[in-house]
C-alpha cells in the first residue's frame, strides 16, 4: 500500500512538472512567433519587411565626400586672417643696414675722416645750422642720379615690408598710389636722417662745417626717388614681364632683366637677404 501511494505521488509530481514545462514553452512560442522565410513578390501581410542598409563610413569614403556648405562656411570663418600690419622691426633693420653701408663708404673718404676730430655735439649743431641754399658743389651724377636711387631704394624697403603694398603692380588705382606715397614718406624720413639726423653726414664727418649742407639732397632724394620707384614698377609690369613671356625658358635672361631694369628694388632685396630678382608676387 505504501509503495502504491509513493508511486502515485511520484507520478503526480512528474505530471505537474511536465505540464509546467509545456506551459512555459507555449508562452515562449506566443511571445516569439516563428519567423517565416521571406518570399520575393509575396503580398502576405506576414512577410517581413527588408532591413534598412546601414552604411558605416570608412576613412577613404569620408575623404572623398565633399563637405557641406555649412561646414565650408564654418571652416572659412574659423580660418585666421593673414597679418596685414606693417613690419616695423624688419623695415628698421633693413634701413639701418643700408645706413651702415652709406657711412661705411663715407669713412673711406679722407675728408670724412679728417672732420671726425673735435667736440661731437658742438660740431653737429654747427653743421645743421649751416643748412642753406641749393647747390652744394657736388657732381650732377651724385645729386640727380645717385641720390634719387637712394630715395627709391628706401621706398622699396617700405614696400617690401608692407603686406598691403608689396603685391601691387603699377596701375592707376587708389591702393597703388596710396602705397607708393607711404613709401615716399618713409624715404623722406630716412634720407633726412642721413643728411641732418643724429647719425648723419652732419654728425659723422660734419659736412656742414665746410658750407656743403644745402637743400638739394633733402628735396631731390625723396622726390626723385619716388619718380624712379614708379618707373621701376612700370618697367617691371610692362617690359620685364614681356621679356619673361617671350623667353620663358631662359632663366639667365629673366634674372638679368629683373636685376638691371629694377636696380634699386634689387638692392632692397639684398638688404632682406633675398636674391636681387626676387618678387613678392611669386612667379609670373
Amino acid at each position: 500500500m505504501k509503495h502504491l501511494v509513493l508511486s502515485a505521488v511520484l507520478i503526480a509530481s512528474v505530471g505537474v512538472m511536465t505540464s509546467a514545462q509545456d506551459e512555459s514553452s507555449e508562452n515562449k512560442k506566443v511571445k516569439e512567433p516563428e519567423s517565416k522565410p521571406l518570399i520575393i513578390g509575396s503580398s502576405s501581410r506576414w512577410s517581413l519587411p527588408p532591413k534598412a542598409l546601414t552604411r558605416y563610413p570608412t576613412p577613404f569614403i569620408t575623404f572623398l565626400e565633399q563637405p557641406s556648405a555649412s561646414t565650408k562656411s564654418r571652416q572659412e570663418l574659423e580660418k585666421p586672417e593673414a597679418d596685414q600690419s606693417f613690419h616695423w622691426l624688419a623695415a628698421i633693420k633693413q634701413s639701418l643696414l643700408f645706413l651702415g653701408v652709406q657711412h661705411g663708404y663715407a669713412l673711406t673718404q679722407p675728408k670724412t675722416r679728417r672732420d671726425l676730430k673735435g667736440p661731437f655735439f658742438k660740431d653737429y649743431v654747427r653743421s645743421v645750422k649751416s643748412l642753406h641754399g641749393w647747390e652744394d658743389g657736388g657732381r650732377f651724377f651724385t645729386n640727380y642720379i645717385a641720390h634719387p636711387m637712394q630715395g627709391s631704394l628706401l621706398g622699396f624697403i617700405q614696400i617690401q615690408n608692407d603686406p598691403k603694398g608689396m603685391n601691387l603692380s603699377y596701375n592707376n588705382s587708389n591702393a597703388y598710389w596710396r602705397s607708393r606715397l607711404k613709401a615716399l614718406a618713409w624715404s623722406a624720413a630716412w634720407s633726412t636722417q642721413f643728411e641732418i639726423g643724429p647719425v648723419s653726414q652732419a654728425s659723422i664727418g660734419n659736412v656742414g662745417l665746410h658750407g656743403k649742407q644745402t637743400y638739394v639732397d633733402l628735396v631731390v632724394t625723396p622726390i626723385g626717388g619716388f619718380g624712379l620707384m614708379v618707373l621701376e614698377d612700370f618697367l617691371d609690369k610692362h617690359i620685364i614681364s614681356m621679356i619673361e613671356r617671350r623667353n620663358s625658358g631662359n632663366f639667365y635672361l629673366k634674372v638679368s632683366s629683373r636685376t638691371f631694369l629694377n636696380p634699386t628694388r634689387s638692392i632692397a632685396n639684398l638688404l632682406r637677404f633675398k636674391p636681387p630678382w626676387y618678387r613678392d608676387r611669386g612667379p609670373r
